[in-house]
């Protein structure tokens, strides 16, 4: 990739300004693959602590990473406490991303805990984020709150009526639309698609409606022009998983025709 991206620092910035951005979720506990994905182009990564062994140590590794490769590191949190908020900011992640939010409340309460001001994230002087004590507490406590990046993700059925309330309140960045949750939730219902499909619209009109950006992973081209339809400008593209399951059955198909 020769052209230039701009520093991982401005995501939030990029975030709120819809610009189109590229990212995918990392489950790997490696950096390479992160470096190599930095290489190719992509804006940010998610690294999933939901849904991968990814414990403290290794995620700020990942974090250091990403950054390095001037990814913008976003960490998909396993479930909303402060203190796993607190670590990954301290590590130097450029936003949280949090599983199942459903309520004003604890989208409040999210908002609440990555934020100095109004917040009441917990304060180190010496720590990744603050490029260690490089810059003041009172600068760097103002630049972590224009930079950091809060998005709730709406992936359960009591969530949708909500949707526009949370997108509305201070401190949300951006929401996440999770499809598979949501498609699992209807179980074997054989209208699941376009119920999950009408979700989706509503869930972006209220997104729209609160001027707050939108995040979702196309799985196929023509769904790629679903999502940005509805206004996405966020867009993740499948997993590290993904991508080398993919090209491992690609190749295998290929040299054993």
């Amino acid at each position: 990739m020769s052209e230039q991206r701009p520093h991982f620092s401005t995501f939030r910035a990029r975030l709120l300004a819809r610009e189109r951005l590229f990212g995918t979720f990392v489950k790997l506990p490696t950096t390479q693959v992160i470096e190599m994905l930095g290489q190719i182009g992509y804006d940010f990564i998610i690294i999933d602590q939901e849904h991968a062994p990814l414990d403290r140590s290794i995620t700020d590794l990942m974090i250091f990473a990403a950054r390095a490769a001037n990814l913008a590191p976003i960490v998909r949190i396993p479930e909303f406490t402060e203190a796993n908020v607190l670590s990954c900011l301290d590590s130097g992640a450029m936003g949280i991303m949090v599983p199942h939010v459903a309520s004003v409340e604890k989208a409040r309460a999210i908002a609440r805990a990555a934020h100095y001001t109004p917040g009441g994230r917990g304060f180190v002087g010496l720590s990744r984020a603050s490029n260690w004590g490089s810059v003041g507490s009172v600068q760097h406590m103002a630049l972590q709150d224009s930079q950091i990046a809060v998005i709730p993700m709406i992936e359960d059925q009591d969530a949708i009526d909500q949707a526009g309330d949370i997108a509305k309140l201070e401190g949300i960045d951006a929401l996440f639309v999770g499809r598979g949750d949501l498609t699992a939730s209807f179980r074997d219902n054989p209208d699941a698609a376009l119920k999950v499909a009408d979700i989706v619209r509503r869930v972006a009109d209220a997104a729209k409606d609160a001027n707050t950006p939108l995040m979702m992973l196309p799985t196929t081209k023509p769904d790629m022009e679903f999502v940005t339809a509805l206004g996405a400008t966020a867009i993740v593209l499948s997993s590290d998983h993904g991508f080398i399951r993919n090209a491992a059955t690609a190749a295998l198909k290929d040299f054993s025709a």
